[in-house]
């Protein structure tokens, strides 16, 4: 007889498609201070992102703490007189997000059922150590 585990008692892991499949869990952590670099750990892994900027000035956003303090992020505008600063909603699964540069920042996320340590690598969480994420 075959040693596997039965597909109704696998553990819901990073490929489990009805995990995006269905909204997410809402999320939502305000007026963050980043002006050094900070991460944000969300209880489950994300289905979808998005951050707000309300800083004056332009924010790193990254995947580890050596990608947004080296070369590896993107950049969300500083608020002015149009508004906030505000990145697309990201359809990206990550645990953490890094951030840097802004001060009153906030995050907002739909989170799947995956618990964070599906994320982990021998490096860290959130996909650290991985190829255009540092």
């Amino acid at each position: 007889m075959a040693n596997f585990t039965k597909s109704w008692q696998a553990e819901v892991g990073i490929n489990h498609v009805p995990a995006y499949q269905v909204s997410g869990r809402p999320y939502a952590t305000g007026n963050i201070n980043a002006s050094s670099t900070t991460s944000v750990t969300f209880p489950y892994v994300t289905r979808w992102f998005q951050v707000i900027n309300k800083s004056p000035t332009p924010l790193k956003v990254g995947f580890s703490e050596l990608g947004v303090d080296g070369t590896n992020y993107f950049t969300v505008n500083g608020s002015g007189s149009a508004g906030y600063g505000v990145s697309e909603p990201l359809e990206i699964k990550v645990s953490q997000l890094w951030l840097s540069g802004g001060n009153g920042v906030d995050v907002v996320a739909g989170l799947t059922t995956i618990p964070t340590q599906r994320t982990e690598t021998s490096s860290g969480a959130s996909w650290s150590g991985s190829a255009g994420v540092g």
